[in-house]
């Protein structure tokens, strides 16, 4: 997966490894933002007695 990512981006390797780069912290930043809040809000990760 990776290897088809990296040979689909444009530019020489330099310019490649800064898109990875960006790539990999759009994806944490989305993670880290919305998904494991909305995780832990819907599946009680955070083991609260009192979930609803």
């Amino acid at each position: 997966m990776y290897g088809w990512i990296f040979r689909h981006l444009p530019g020489n390797r330099f310019a490649k490894v800064v898109q990875s780069l960006v790539l990999v912290a759009a994806v944490v930043l989305v993670l880290f933002t919305w998904v494991f809040p909305w995780v832990a809000e819907t599946f009680n990760v955070n083991g609260d007695p009192n979930f609803d």
